[in-house]
């Protein structure tokens, strides 16, 4: 039996999320597996690759063979040079956390009160008209 480490997709249409997982080389993409061992989501900024290393160890050494996708996040991650005995690469970029907006303070603004609002309420204008005309009535 081939054994195959593959992606194995998840998530809705225009939103991709793949877990890593290796299955027998005759199952289909999104088929049954023998073991998950890394999750990979390329649509966040950056991409979040997360990776068993000893479980990729252990199939490799057993014979487990990667799919070109695999091999590549396999490359990014470290794994494959370690199975192969060469140089690890350079770390993963890691996603910054986000900044707090400045408040509005902090920008120079001040809180003195502008005044009133310019206009009025409608139902007080119509009130004063209607008394306006009957006051100039009772004239």
């Amino acid at each position: 039996m081939a054994v195959k480490i593959k992606l194995k997709r998840l998530g809705k249409i225009r939103s991709p999320h793949y877990r890593i997982v290796v299955a027998d080389s005759r199952t289909r993409r999104d088929g049954r597996a023998i073991e998950e061992i890394g999750k990979y989501h390329p649509t966040y900024n950056p991409s979040v690759i997360e990776v068993d290393g000893e479980r990729v160890a252990y199939w490799l050494g057993v014979g487990a063979q990667p799919t070109e996708p695999v091999l590549a996040i396999l490359k990014k991650t470290g794994d494959w040079q370690k199975f192969k005995g060469e140089p690890a690469p350079a770390p993963l970029l890691v996603a910054e956390p986000k900044k707090a907006r400045p408040s509005f303070e902090a920008l120079g603004g001040d809180d003195e009160g502008k005044g009133e609002a310019i206009t009025q309420k409608k139902k007080a204008e119509k009130k004063d008209e209607a008394a306006a005309a009957s006051e100039s009535a009772e004239a």
